[in-house]
């Protein structure tokens, strides 16, 4: 990433504290409640928790699934995907309204209209709990980068989503033989633990090397067929 000084683009206030998108050379970044979220200077975890969740989709014989991801972002999780024609369907679910406009009418659009555009996509506005609540619709693959990880969240509340509540709702949100993958800043054996407790199997954790620093992970369980 280059090092000047970075540059505010936008800055929102809502329900669920500050957002910001700032611009920091050639790439962008966003900000939430003062945490660092992603950039676009690389995407390389970004897609590869997509591309986790399919290669376990296709080992176990899947054709053709359904995908949900938790969070926006940036958009290289759905602009990934889109590019996969396994996925018959890709759901997003964003709560915050800024970044979502950031992506149809802002700068993030180069990296989604693409994808945005595909009739198998589609942005859903609300909270993933609330959604995975409501809904009867079942996802073969369900993948979060919504915080930096189960130790690290955004808002407090976000800390639901790991607990066994939130994970039990995950879950039920999937098809038998369904796979969960949850991106991380670190690894997390409680967390790991915690999918176990919640009905999960084939648990474990995967890296992904990044250029500095320790690697980013990727929490991979299965929903029980």
């Amino acid at each position: 990433m280059s090092l000047s000084a970075p540059v505010t683009l936008d800055r929102r206030h809502g329900p669920y504290g500050e957002v910001v998108l700032r611009r920091r050379g050639e790439h962008h970044e966003i900000i939430a409640n003062g945490c660092f979220l992603m950039d676009t200077s690389d995407g390389r975890s970004e897609r590869l928790l997509v591309d986790m969740a399919y290669e376990e989709l296709r080992a176990a014989g899947r054709r053709e699934s359904s995908l949900l991801v938790g969070g926006l972002g940036v958009g290289f999780s759905l602009a990934h995907a889109a590019g996969n024609p396994h996925w018959r369907h890709i759901a997003v679910v964003e709560r915050e309204q800024a970044i979502i406009d950031w992506h149809l009418s802002g700068p993030l659009g180069r990296f989604s209209a693409p994808a945005l555009a595909d009739p198998r996509s589609v942005i859903l506005r609300t909270d993933l709990l609330t959604h995975l609540r409501e809904t009867d619709a079942r996802y073969d693959a369900l993948c979060l980068d919504i915080d930096n990880g189960p130790d690290w969240t955004v808002t407090d509340d976000n800390e639901t989503l790991y607990a066994p509540a939130g994970l039990d709702l995950c879950r039920r949100g999937l098809t038998p033989g369904g796979v969960l993958a949850v991106w991380s800043a670190q690894p997390s054996p409680a967390f790991e633990e915690t999918l176990r407790n919640a009905g999960f199997t084939g648990v474990r954790t995967k890296e992904i090397q990044v250029a500095r620093g320790v690697p980013d992970v990727v929490h991979l369980a299965v929903r029980p067929a």
